[in-house]
């Protein structure tokens, strides 16, 4: 009897970790689903809808902002978090471009309506794809482009830096690898083992020796503070740490709030 509950208890297991690797990717990529991405225009005054090609052959939906008046010459590629779209990212484009900055926002990969399925690899393609817009469509020059990354898209433009290093970068709510986030939340899970996406973000921002900011939120539930503060230890060239007192992941407070478009702001200013 104690056998065969044994043998009851591995098979559940088994299950539960194929179940895992199997479908860890429904548990990291959250696409908006619905409604359809407006048109620029109709979100973000002046700015227009642009199409981002991958080297896989994709076409990726885009916005491009144009800066305010007086402009700083700087243009921001924003890597989006994990869920949601482009749209959901306009307050914050409104801000930057309010500063007098430019603005890429581009969707994923099966993201915002496009094509294809997200994966780590994919979505660094997709990134390539976004600075390749910038240098080759939109004129601007390689030194002249600050990285944006929130939450997993600041592991997405951390490794498109060591092959196209920026004038600067600055991660919001960045985490030191996929693999620590997953064990804050399944401490039962032998997650090292069944990961298959990895982002480790900060061994590559080692390597990287760009003036860097790092922004978190207090009480963030998601990607722990702690998390957050490893990463601005692991930065290669100059950085500040800035904190949001209070605030979760999601807040609006790390959308467009204050601290957070003071602080991209500050890093246009030693970078400009």
């Amino acid at each position: 009897m104690l056998l065969g509950t044994a043998g009851a208890v591995i098979v559940v297991i088994a299950l539960g970790l194929t179940a895992f690797w199997a479908g860890q990717r429904q548990l990291i990529y959250f696409p908006q689903t619905g409604s359809p991405v407006p048109r620029a225009v109709q979100v973000l005054p002046g700015a227009r809808d642009v199409t981002v090609p991958t080297a896989d052959g994709l076409d990726l939906g885009a916005w491009f902002v144009p800066a305010g008046h007086p402009g700083r010459d700087l243009t921001v590629l924003v890597a989006n978090g994990n869920a949601g779209d482009r749209s959901m990212r306009a307050p914050l484009a409104a801000a930057l471009a309010q500063a007098g900055l430019s603005v890429l926002l581009f969707d994923y990969r099966g993201y915002g309506g496009n094509p294809g399925s997200p994966t780590e690899a994919g979505l660094a393609l997709d990134a390539r794809a976004a600075h390749r817009f910038l240098v080759q469509d939109a004129g601007v020059a390689p030194e002249r482009i600050v990285y944006y990354g929130e939450s997993l898209g600041a592991a997405v433009v951390t490794e498109l830096a060591t092959e196209h290093p920026p004038a600067g970068l600055v991660l919001r709510s960045p985490f030191t690898d996929l693999a620590a986030v997953a064990r804050a939340h399944y401490p039962f899970l032998p997650v090292n083992v069944l990961l298959r996406e990895h982002y480790l973000l900060a061994d590559r921002l080692r390597a990287i020796p760009v003036p860097t900011t790092v922004v978190y939120g207090s009480a963030d539930r998601i990607v722990l503070p702690a998390q957050s503060r490893a990463v601005a230890a692991a930065a290669g060239g100059p950085v500040r740490l800035v904190e949001v007192a209070g605030a979760d992941h999601n807040d609006r407070a790390l959308l467009d709030g204050p601290r957070l478009i003071g602080a991209v702001i500050d890093l246009a200013d030693r970078v400009g």
